[in-house]
């Protein structure tokens, strides 16, 4: 499976990229799947439901189904979180998955980098990093595309990873 990421540090515009470019990519005709990594606790299930209180008593898995979607919720209760290649392995195939996060992962990425945001540039120390998005101009041993040139950053990913 084919796989990009979309790295950079907090308020600097990575989930906004994803965004776009999963609109973008999917446009052109391929399929994209994501990959979201969370540093907080997540639950996409609310007290009440019955998912959650079959959740709450002890499945280790619920898989919620209906007409429009299905959701697969894992309780790890205490096992460690599943490695990125474990959660890949999960998938149904796609032509590309976007990654959001999992900086230190091997797979290649661009960077999101939004100078409000006051962080250091990743890229120089990451040689997975293979290209910056930017809100400001920056000299950098990598291409550097402007943060809001969706098409650019697609037809780059694309070419990567030979699309």
């Amino acid at each position: 499976m084919r796989v990009y990421g979309v790295t950079g540090w907090k308020n600097a515009g990575k989930t906004g990229l994803m965004e776009r470019l999963v609109n973008e990519i999917t446009g052109r005709g391929f399929t994209v799947s994501t990959v979201k990594h969370a540093h907080h606790s997540v639950d996409v299930d609310q007290p009440g439901t019955d998912s959650y209180r079959h959740r709450i008593a002890g499945a280790s898995e619920v898989l919620l189904a209906s007409g429009q979607r299905i959701a697969i919720m894992q309780e790890l209760r205490g096992a460690p979180e599943p490695s990125l290649d474990d959660l890949l392995a999960r998938l149904s195939p796609v032509d590309l998955v976007l990654i959001e996060g999992f900086k230190r992962e091997a797979h290649p990425k661009v960077e999101a980098f939004r100078a409000e945001a006051k962080n250091a540039l990743m890229a120089p120390e990451n040689t997975t990093i293979r290209a910056v998005a930017s809100d400001t101009p920056l000299t950098v041993d990598c291409p550097v595309f402007d943060l809001d040139d969706t098409a650019a950053i697609a037809d780059f990913i694309l070419q990567e990873v030979g699309l």
